[in-house]
């Protein structure tokens, strides 16, 4: 029987894993790290903490020990992730320093893998779970520094920042957790922002913001909670020297951070606008004044990225994967792209949730030959314009989908029906200058 491709081994990638296997689907799973788990094994920092709280980022069938706080560190992800492979034995299909260096559609819809090494496999099909913190993203500057930049990606550990005088670019959570880290022990510590966010509380009246919107919630009430939450928290941006937002709650990313508005009433964070140019030892912001520092940190994000997979599979509109269902193409067959969107909260929740419904997907994707995505194009669903999303919206859909799961399966076999010569379309082999080794066909 032909298996399915997993790739990666972090959060998502286990997760799906689990699922498949508690399915019965066969599978082999690959990453390129040396361990399991991820950003967590090898892109965060060693202080960092979830800013989604344990209870809504843990695996609803798998919940983090009694004994985790409320916002786990990284080492307890860590073990959090381990332990979670070692229960479900998912660690017999997975595959360490195992890298995929290209991915193609070839005959009789399967897909074939070829690996760094130049082994190349034949799968059924293959979900994507590579994840989207690792293609680290630079702003463009004018000038010249004379100190280092990195990216948070490259930021591990205090003592990187002690002694410096640091500017750190970027509104998101990694950035406004450098900047906290920081003003703790670097000289100087400033935070460039092009414009300011809303800074949401992890805790109010000693409850984890993020478990507070529980139960079916409309967005619009999510939004007014939040508000009335940050302006008990924190009063108004004037007050810290900040310019008022110039979007909706929400409508990006939220920044999780009750330690920026701390150090910036001590004087140990200097906030400043963009950045307009590098000077030497100084920097210039775009109101005209100028700091000295050391060391630009960016924490400008990532790009979501596939290095592996042809032009023609390349679906990424910036942070957006054009694809149905938040996983299926219309026009190909057994490739599935899983975790690359950002919901409000923690993914464990939500992938427990996806991972039974996804199992389903892919038994009745065996059912019929063309692909699902296009039975979710004919029942009327469009692609995604933001990769925001709200995790309660998502459950509703799950919960719905699953209720609808039967007029689904009939649909499938209404429009496979209409399709009955649709095939992949079959795509270049790799550049004839790689070696392959061996070929293994699953």
């Amino acid at each position: 029987m032909q298996k399915h491709l997993i790739i990666g081994a972090g959060f998502v990638g286990l997760g799906m894993a689990q699922a498949l296997k508690a399915a019965d689907i066969p599978y082999d799973q690959v990453d390129a790290s040396d361990d399991i788990g991820g950003n967590w094994y090898h892109g965060v920092y060693e202080t960092a903490h979830i800013i989604s709280s344990r209870k809504v980022t843990q695996f609803t069938h798998f919940p983090m020990p009694e004994s985790y706080p409320d916002f786990p560190s990284a080492q307890n992800m860590r073990d959090y992730l381990n332990s979670f492979a070692d229960h479900f034995d998912l660690r017999q299909h997975i595959e360490l320093n195992k890298k995929v260096s290209y991915l193609r559609p070839i005959e009789n819809n399967l897909w074939e893998a070829t690996f760094t090494n130049g082994e190349q496999r034949i799968y059924k099909g293959v979900l994507v779970c590579n994840g989207h913190h690792w293609c680290k993203r630079f702003p463009k500057f004018e000038g010249q520094f004379n100190g280092e930049i990195i990216h948070t990606k490259d930021y591990k550990h205090p003592d990187q920042l002690r002694g410096k005088r640091v500017l750190v670019i970027g509104a998101g959570n990694s950035a406004c957790d450098v900047a906290a880290e920081a003003a703790r022990v670097a000289t100087k510590s400033v935070l460039s922002m092009r414009e300011s966010v809303w800074f949401i509380p992890k805790t109010f009246g000693g409850v984890p913001v993020s478990d507070r919107a529980t139960g079916v919630l409309p967005e619009w009430y999510q939004r007014l909670m939040t508000y009335v939450l940050i302006r008990l928290s924190f009063g108004k941006h004037e007050d810290y020297g900040l310019p008022k937002p110039q979007h909706r709650i929400f409508e990006k990313h939220p920044t999780v951070n009750s330690e920026v508005p701390y150090y910036i009433k001590h004087g140990r964070i200097i906030p400043k606008p963009g950045v307009s140019r590098l000077d030497g030892e100084e920097v210039e912001f775009v109101d005209g004044s100028r700091e000295a520092v050391d060391l630009i940190v960016c924490g400008t994000g990532y790009y979501v990225s596939y290095p592996f997979l042809p032009p023609e599979l390349q679906r990424v509109e910036g942070s957006v994967v054009k694809c149905y269902a938040g996983s299926f193409l219309d026009d190909y067959k057994g490739i599935y792209f899983i975790g690359w969107f950002q919901p409000r909260g923690g993914v464990g929740s939500l992938i427990a949730a996806l991972g039974p419904l996804f199992a389903r997907y892919l038994q009745l994707q065996d059912e019929i030959n063309v692909p699902l995505g296009l039975v979710f194009q004919e029942m009327g669903e469009k692609l995604p314009q933001t990769h925001l999303f709200d995790p309660q919206r998502i459950f509703q859909g799950f919960k719905q989908a699953n209720l609808l799961y039967e007029q689904l399966v009939k649909k499938a076999h209404q429009v496979d029906s209409k399709y009955p010569d649709f095939s992949n379309r079959q795509l270049p082999p790799i550049p004839a200058n790689r070696e392959l080794q061996s070929k293994v066909v699953i």
